[in-house]
């Protein structure tokens, strides 16, 4: 029998009443598809348009990002649903390149609490209880398959195989680099992980792989289910010097080719693989979404995506990344390194408890002088000064024993404006280690700011 459907007028009270729904663990994570496709069955949930969904360790939101430019201005009307979100919760939802409304979500929220409090004439009864994130994807899906798209672009949350997005089939999936992150959750070396997020994949339908190096167990599973294979430096392959870069498929592919393309509007040496990937799946797709070769360029050009090695103007240097586990970390450490020589670099840095930390900070202390360490919002966050004792024990200590840990503070905000006290015009400060430490920083507005105003 169906229970009462609360009365919530805000977002804010439907995101507060499923933070309650589920409160077991401290992270309310439980993977598993049974509950969401239960739901997602009783809202008959469907998607009449093609779907690309996204999954890998490193470099799903750059994907995404680039197949929606790409695809908006090739003229297409693009959905895209990914997270977490750095200030706001729509932002995990995007219709045609803009946020969605807050309001435009109640009535999928209001449909969702229907669903899984009764069976809605499907002669499936009994409550089902859904965690925060599987309630909310099921009420951004039906929000996309409600919006008229020609597209929509899908980033799974965790993993893949069991990923409450995985419920939706998609015409094409994208893998990206797969590295050591969530272990707990989803095994403990790279095979394990990349079998979970191999479980994207659906029989007849094309995979792009843009791991240069992928797991076995990926190519095993794309075997096993029939999927068609596409693989970065096999089916398909970039080159570039300092100017320009080109991509090409292999002639048994099709042989297409692209040729003096402008560098992604998105920095890092890191994007370029990204950007293969995303070329591959437009090819895979391009019977059903054909994309003209300008707007591949004009796409590239102008695709944006808030705290990836982004760059704030001002003094001193301001560089926000979520990078967060061991392998993003690196990859910011080289394009820190590639951005020329700053005279002190000073680091606004907060993470999760389950992270190798020690990895991480490896990866990048070297490049690092002054450490700000700061709280984050959450239980499953390190403290500050837990971060404070990982750095004295090793990678924190400048030579002859000294910390370099310059301070721990209550919020990221706070961190960034005691390094910006602390830093001349002519350093540099890096925010990084969570998507929350980065998003702490973004809500009050930091990209409108010179880095240096913050002080004032």
């Amino acid at each position: 029998m169906a229970g009462i459907i609360p009365v919530m007028n805000t977002l804010d009270e439907w995101l507060a009443h499923c933070e309650r729904q589920h409160p077991q663990g401290i992270s309310g994570i439980e993977l598993g598809l049974d509950r969401v496709q239960r739901v997602a069955q009783r809202m008959r949930l469907s998607m009449p348009c093609p779907v690309i969904t996204v999954a890998g360790t490193n470099g799903k939101g750059s994907t995404c990002a680039m197949l929606e430019a790409i695809y908006s201005e090739a003229g297409y009307r693009t959905g895209v649903y990914t997270s977490p979100h750095l200030v706001h919760f729509e932002e995990r939802c995007r219709i045609g390149r803009e946020p969605v409304a807050a309001d435009a979500l109640l009535p999928a929220f209001a449909e969702v609490e229907r669903a899984r409090l009764g069976d809605g004439g499907s002669g499936d009864d009994g409550v089902v209880v859904l965690t925060y994130f599987e309630f909310t994807t099921l009420a951004i899906l039906r929000t996309l398959s409600l919006s008229g798209l020609d597209v929509a672009i899908l980033e799974v949350g965790l993993g893949g195989r069991l990923d409450a997005v995985n419920i939706v089939d998609p015409d094409c999936a994208v893998i990206t680099c797969i590295a050591l992150d969530h272990m707990a959750l989803l095994g403990n070396d790279r095979e394990a992980i990349g079998y979970e997020k191999a479980g994207i994949m659906r029989t007849g339908r094309p995979v792009v792989v843009s791991d240069p190096v992928p797991p076995q167990s990926v190519l095993d599973r794309a075997l096993e289910v029939g999927a068609q294979l596409w693989r970065i430096g096999k089916d398909f392959h970039f080159a570039g010097d300092k100017q320009q870069w080109g991509w090409a498929m292999h002639p048994s592919q099709g042989g297409r080719k692209f040729s003096g393309l402008a560098y992604p509007a998105l920095r890092g040496a890191n994007q370029l693989v990204n950007a293969s990937g995303v070329l591959a799946a437009i090819e895979a797709l391009r019977p059903r979404l054909p994309v003209t070769a300008q707007a591949v360029r004009n796409g590239l050009a102008m695709v944006e995506l808030p705290g990836r090695f982004q760059i704030v103007p001002g003094e001193p240097a301001l560089v926000l990344d979520v990078a967060h586990n061991p392998h993003s970390v690196a990859a910011l450490a080289e394009n820190l390194d590639a951005m020329g020589y700053y005279p002190v670099t000073h680091a606004v840095f907060g993470a999760m408890a389950d992270k190798d930390l020690p990895a991480m900070l490896e990866r990048i202390s070297s490049l690092i002088d002054r450490w700000h360490l700061t709280d984050l919002p959450l239980p499953r966050a390190s403290r500050a000064t837990d971060l404070a004792a990982v750095l004295d024990s090793g990678a924190g200590q400048a030579s002859g024993g000294r910390s370099r840990v310059a301070g721990c503070h209550p919020s990221p905000l706070e961190a960034l404006r005691a390094a910006v006290l602390e830093a001349d015009p002519t350093d540099r400060i890096v925010v990084f280690g969570s998507f929350h430490t980065v998003g702490g920083v973004l809500k009050d507005g930091v990209p409108r700011l010179a880095a240096r105003h913050l002080a004032n």
